[in-house]
């Protein structure tokens, strides 16, 4: 939802060319509305949010959504600080979507905003409370980077200097291990939000220009996030690529697409920020790159996926004649006339040599390997299996590169609740003493 909305924010103009800004904005709030119910979101404070849906094995169960009759228990949660600033990110990105229509953004703005001194304890940099709990699903590796990530959305959501305060520290930014050159560095992905927290603040600091006393950590995140836009280039030796020209940012391990488009995103936004700034690109080592090779990175990463690749294969459904058919997903795996089943029954639908009976247009799936293999099998998720976090970035970066408008960036809508920056004023002359 996050990533989405930050789409919106930026190429609404884009969107609406494309006549979906409508269509966009249904899903975003179909998900901030899911989001909501989480949690009592007209409550301040709250002790608890909902961490999970369901304990059954997805693997084990293979029925449509539709034909669930199992129990499905709420799992609460008192400490989770990683689901809770990611969920806050979402809702604060969305209420600047949302902002003509002032009940709903103001209701998002409350939820990020409980939400966050709920991940937090309201004690930010300070906080000293454990992890999110163990999941068999999804587990965060840490909170930090979404501390960052959810305080930087925060502010723009609400122009609340307490949270630039909070992700332009010193001890936060420490904490999160922001500037440690990791394997993982420059990744941006479900479980590491630090590119796209750095790109964001580093937006401030190139359109608001702030000064003292941001501009040191501002210009350390500009900084950062410049090196790892620059580490996606061919030139750079930070990241492998296939045979086929798709960059490894996972290293070789499986479902890397979801990686491969929030990154062109990323270098294409990298890109329309430097336009927008009249800056003709960027030195990146000993070498000067025009802003284009940002833009063409993500264009020949893009366009591997949609089929310019060994296997002319597009990994996205229903995108040309030659694409997955045996999509690991329930819905599209099982025909229409099959109403109710088992769990157990549902599995010869899984099982099945014959493609999926229905074609979900648009699912972005897993992914080769790292040799440009690929296999088309619907019980092997690491190659066919589509995730609502990949779809994201997939349609950001869509957008981004649409060359059916010449519009750019917009400037000012992210900012609309950021109030005018007074700089600091020096302290007065002292006064003379004596006679001149």
């Amino acid at each position: 939802m996050t990533m989405l909305s930050w789409s919106v924010l930026e190429y609404s103009a884009k969107y609406e060319t494309a006549g979906e800004l409508n269509h966009v904005k249904e899903i975003i709030r179909w998900g901030t509305d899911y989001l909501l119910k989480t949690f009592n979101s007209s409550a301040d404070p709250i002790d608890k949010i909902v961490l999970q849906v369901g304990k059954n094995s997805s693997e084990n169960c293979w029925i449509r959504p539709e034909s669930i009759n199992y129990p499905r228990p709420v799992i609460p949660c008192s400490t989770c600080p990683a689901l809770a600033a990611e969920m806050a990110a979402a809702l604060a990105a969305a209420s600047i979507v949302f902002k003509d229509d002032h009940k709903y953004s103001k209701k998002l703005v409350h939820g990020a905003d409980i939400l966050f001194k709920f991940a937090t304890k309201g004690e930010g940099e300070r906080y000293a409370g454990g992890s999110d709990p163990p999941s068999n699903f999804y587990n965060s590796s840490g909170f930090w980077d979404e501390f960052v990530w959810g305080g930087a959305w925060m502010y723009c959501a609400t122009g609340n200097s307490s949270y630039i305060d909070l992700v332009t520290s010193p001890g936060l930014a420490k904490h999160a291990k922001a500037f440690w050159g990791g394997p993982d560095h420059g990744v941006h992905g479900w479980d590491n939000k630090h590119a796209g927290a750095q790109l964001l603040m580093s937006r401030l600091r190139m359109f608001l220009d702030f000064g003292y006393p941001y501009e040191e950590m501002l210009k350390n995140f500009h900084e950062q996030i410049s090196e790892i836009i620059c580490s996606y280039l061919p030139g750079s030796h930070n990241f492998k690529r296939t045979n086929g020209g798709l960059i490894e940012l996972n290293h070789g391990k499986p479902k890397p697409l979801q990686y491969v488009t929030n990154a062109a995103f990323l270098a294409t936004l990298y890109a329309d920020y430097l336009e927008a700034t009249l800056t003709p690109g960027w030195q990146c080592g000993a070498k000067f790159y025009p802003k284009d090779a940002f833009r063409d990175f993500a264009k020949t990463q893009i366009d591997y996926i949609l089929g310019r690749n060994l296997r002319h294969m597009s990994y996205v459904v229903g995108f040309s004649d030659h694409f997955p058919q045996y999509v690991h997903h329930k819905g599209a795996s099982i025909p229409g006339y099959i109403k109710h089943q088992s769990c157990q029954e549902g599995l010869r639908w899984k099982e099945s040599k014959k493609p999926n009976p229905n074609t979900i247009v648009g699912a972005m799936v897993g992914g080769p390997d790292k040799h440009d293999g690929f296999q088309d099998n619907r019980s092997n998720y690491n190659f066919t299996e589509p995730t609502i976090a990949g779809n994201a970035g997939l349609v950001a970066a869509l957008v981004a590169l649409l060359d059916g408008s010449k519009t750019g960036i917009d400037k000012n809508t992210m900012f609309y609740a950021i109030p005018p920056f007074s700089m600091p004023r020096p302290p007065p002359p002292r006064p003379l003493v004596g006679k001149p």
